[in-house]
């Protein structure tokens, strides 16, 4: 039972990281190369305040970890398999039609 909770887990983890678009955009970078704050900030065109709190979160999520290089912090993913499975879910939503959602999608928030 252990294990499916900590499956369960995980699973959570990865759709709060999943959840919001701008953390979407930071994994697709980072599934790219690794790269420094100041450089995912310029990239994707937010404020580096907005960048750290969502670096935060995926830190938080465990899917990225950071890595000293001299006086700066570079992000990477935490498992390279992060950018395997984020290949694979973005050929699955590939197959959705983007003119449905879910019956429940204004009570509950989903889709």
């Amino acid at each position: 039972m252990l294990t499916v909770a900590s499956d369960i887990d995980v699973l959570a983890r990865f759709g709060r990281a999943l959840a919001d678009p701008i953390r979407c955009r930071i994994l697709l970078a980072l599934r790219e190369a690794p790269a420094y704050p100041a450089d995912l900030a310029d990239a994707l065109g937010i404020s580096r305040t907005r960048l750290s709190n969502h670096l935060a979160c995926l830190r938080d999520c465990g899917l990225v970890v950071t890595v000293p290089d001299g006086r700066r912090t570079r992000y990477e993913l935490a498992d390279e398999r992060l950018g395997h499975a984020l290949d694979d879910l973005r050929t699955a939503v590939v197959a959705v039609e983007t003119d449905r959602t879910c019956s429940e999608a204004d009570e509950k928030g989903c889709c």
